[in-house]
């Protein structure tokens, strides 16, 4: 295991508001406090040595207990594609989708996803929990629900749209789930498939935390958001300019990616500075957040752009590159770009991008689960001394996510570690 040292937040908040400011951001004095408050929170924390592993507080019978993408995998959640619906066109899911796919989302909006395609999407799922099973994983399914039932709350109407991505609700830090607020009105009630399960791992000794919920009133949204071309994105991805405001705190789970005592957030068109700073006051002192940012036309879910693969180890998409990827450097990390994907120009991605190719699911340093279509990244984790375990959920990726965004890891066999300085 690489033998490294806790990244100090201090310098991680500076190198942020660094790059914030240096971008031409029209920020609050609210998020400059952010930063501040940040870099101050952790610079009363002295460094932490490679081996300062601390006692897991978690109850002996408790089910509950994750601190990382890589620690052996034992149990798991799943996502349902089940009666999944196309989110209503409403002005979030614009700035989140292609403009390819504005038609599609124009016309079938509260409907059902394409039945013959949805259902060959529920058949790889249940194939690859067949898979996570025989690999001795214990897999959990969120219920079916039918979320076509239109909502309507104070602040607006909506109808559903599926459980099909755990990891975008989900965060396991330690022996705690965090239900996130989400950023989606078409996902304001999507915990609802979720709480028998963890009802039940609250009963076996977890904490269980509910962020705060958002309105989702207009304000929360830039309702004039001009969105035009991808050069229009960049521009306003660079001005720090989102499809969310500081109305309110929100945020998807999926913006977050673990490693240790350090957790990586990017603000993004579903996670805003008001719900990056709730969870890091939430978590400190045990744990330090840090900001990091792309050149990411379109932000949206982390793990499609830097996934975290191994103690020191991270995949860097090359069309996304990392604007503090030197720090990783500096701390010891190998940082490794993955291929192009292999998948087709005309396999329809309505909520995705193609490189779901590494939104991969580590089931612990030496074995990985990849989609059975492309060989190149599984050649580059051969190469790396890592055991491909193949598995072929293309019509599933179209509904936005791969392997990663589709499982919520419930329980990896490990302890609190730090890895960095």
């Amino acid at each position: 295991m690489l033998r490294v040292r806790c990244l100090r937040g201090g310098s991680r908040g500076a190198e942020a508001a660094h790059y914030i400011g240096s971008r031409g951001g029209v920020f609050t004095g609210w998020v400059q406090q952010t930063f501040q408050s940040t870099q101050a929170a952790a610079a009363s924390q002295n460094t932490c040595a490679a081996d300062d592993k601390a006692t897991s507080p978690v109850p002996k019978d408790c089910l509950v207990c994750s601190y990382n993408e890589w620690d052996p995998l034992e149990e798991v959640i799943v996502g349902r594609a089940e009666n999944a619906c196309v989110p209503p066109f409403s002005v979030e899911v614009k700035a989140n989708t292609y403009e390819k796919y504005w038609g599609f989302y124009q016309k079938f909006g509260g409907q059902s996803f394409p039945k013959d395609h949805l259902k060959k999407a529920i058949a790889e799922i249940e194939e690859m929990c067949n898979i996570l099973k025989g690999e001795g994983v214990t897999v959990k399914r969120p219920d079916p629900i039918d979320w076509s039932v239109k909502y309507k709350t104070p602040d607006f109407e909506s109808t559903g749209m599926y459980a099909a991505m755990p990891r975008d609700i989900l965060l396991v830090v330690g022996n705690e789930i965090i239900e996130a607020p989400m950023a989606w009105r078409a996902r304001f009630f999507e915990y609802r498939a979720y709480r028998r399960l963890i009802k039940d791992y609250f009963n076996s000794g977890a904490k269980w935390t509910t962020a705060p919920k958002p309105t989702m009133a207009d304000e929360l949204y830039d309702q004039n958001y001009p969105i035009h071309s991808v050069e229009d994105r960049h521009k306003l991805a660079a001005q720090g300019k989102f499809v969310t405001t500081e109305f309110e705190p929100c945020f998807d789970a999926a913006d977050f990616i673990r490693a240790g005592r350090d957790i990586f957030v990017q603000r993004s068109q579903v996670t805003n500075y008001m719900g990056i700073e709730w969870m890091r006051r939430h978590l400190a002192p045990d744990y330090r957040v840090h900001i990091i940012s792309f050149k990411d036309p379109n932000p949206m879910h982390i793990d499609a752009t830097f996934n975290i693969i191994g103690p020191g180890l991270v995949l860097s998409n090359p069309d996304r590159p990392c604007h503090q990827i030197e720090l990783f450097k500096k701390a010891g990390w190998t940082v490794i770009q993955p291929p192009v994907p292999l998948i087709p120009d005309d396999h329809p991605l309505w909520m995705s991008s193609k490189w779901l190719s590494m939104n991969v699911l580590m089931l612990d340093e030496k074995r990985v689960m990849v989609d059975a279509n492309e060989t190149s990244i599984q050649k580059m984790f051969e190469k790396l001394g890592i055991s491909t375990i193949k598995v072929n959920i293309r019509h599933a990726n179209s509904l936005g996510g791969g392997f990663h965004c589709w499982t919520c890891d419930i329980r990896r066999r490990g302890t609190l570690q730090s890895y960095f300085d």
